[in-house]
């Protein structure tokens, strides 16, 4: 083989080199011209650049942020970055959205609501070295609620029907509740029942009373539901916050009875332009030394409503079979242990 041969496919022919130049050329300047429309936007971007100029202006001092740099898109057309702050911006609240109510809740709201309409929200606790009552009116009627020794006393709070209020009360308060009815416009008017004549500890006959005595003995309460000034009102109590199990059902029911309206004798009855407004006590109702336990009927073992001509009693027993119903009918004290919360029900099982 002759010194001088190449080896084939080396070198391209001499004629050709100036081609291969020529391409080599037109694909750089092609390079240059893709990577300048990936990084600027088709058209003038004086007005972009603008835009973006007033936005950062328009952010809170100390709190402006670079515009973000564009990036390309698959068609080639600039686009925004994704930034965190750009994310920020989009959203058009930060608050979380409600859930939709259900109607339950929507329920419940309105049973909370005030004379206003908005709802009331009813606290869960009592701060340290306090106890809290909570007042329901289940009834079908307006009741003014009254709390002795508190805010609602000796006026009360109105309660329309289904709405609740909350009292947070001393460790060692004692006192009653019961509900006025039958009121004008405000409850310093004067009510049909639940009145006093004055100031007082408790209600003129015939009214239902819840009784409480807090932290009265070896760290227990005494509390009780009386009918022995009569009843204007159904009532029920339960307790809770509490490891003593609960006597009465959420529902008003105690040993396989419930509460019901008290079904009175028309001699017992007491009328307001020709409406039933509450039931007399028998002493109230009858009179003399019998009913009311004075002279050789007086006290605890000569007050024996069994030995009565009729046992006027049963009247409040039926409907509240956990209630006082007379002077001494001791068996219907019941007693919480440690720091109780209660909660008063003016109503009967089946919601009236």
């Amino acid at each position: 083989m002759a010194r001088g041969r190449r080896r084939r496919g080396a070198h391209p022919p001499r004629g050709r080199r100036w081609w291969h130049a020529a391409v080599a050329v037109l694909v750089a300047v092609a390079a240059v011209l893709v990577v300048h429309d990936a990084w600027t936007p088709s058209g003038d971007d004086s007005a972009g650049a603008a835009h973006r100029e007033r936005a950062t202006e328009a952010l809170p001092s100390g709190s402006r942020a670079a515009p973000p740099a564009p990036t390309a898109s698959p068609n080639g057309s600039a686009q925004p970055s994704a930034s965190p702050s750009a994310k920020t911006k989009t959203k058009t609240s930060t608050k979380p959205q409600a859930e939709p109510k259900s109607s339950a809740d929507a329920s419940a709201e309105a049973t909370r609501s005030g004379t206003s309409g908005r709802p009331q929200r009813q606290p869960t606790s009592a701060p340290a070295g306090e106890r809290l009552i909570t007042v329901v009116n289940k009834t079908h009627k307006t009741v003014w609620a009254v709390v002795t020794d508190t805010a609602v006393y000796p006026a009360g709070r109105k309660l329309a029907p289904g709405q609740v209020m909350s009292v947070t009360v001393a460790d060692n308060w004692a006192g009653r509740i019961w509900g006025r009815t039958g009121c004008a416009t405000t409850a310093a008017s004067i009510c049909a029942s639940g009145d006093c004549t004055s100031v007082c500890s408790g209600a003129n006959p015939p009214t239902t009373l819840g009784e409480f005595t807090f932290s009265a003995f070896d760290d227990l309460d005494f509390y009780d539901v009386s009918m022995v000034d009569g009843s204007n009102l159904p009532m029920y109590i339960n307790v809770s916050h509490t490891p003593t199990v609960d006597p009465v059902s959420p529902s008003g029911c105690y040993r396989g009875r419930c509460t019901t309206e008290v079904e009175c004798p028309e001699a017992m009855r007491v009328l307001r332009n020709g409406q039933e407004i509450g039931c007399k006590p028998p002493c109230a109702a009858f009179g003399g030394d019998t009913y009311c336990c004075r002279g050789a009927w007086a006290g605890r073992e000569h007050c024996l409503p069994a030995k009565w001509p009729v046992d006027y009693t049963q009247v409040f027993k039926r409907a509240a079979p956990y209630a006082y119903s007379y002077a001494f009918d001791d068996s219907a004290t019941m007693s919480c242990r440690h720091w109780c919360y209660y909660r008063v029900t003016f109503g009967t099982t089946n919601g009236t």
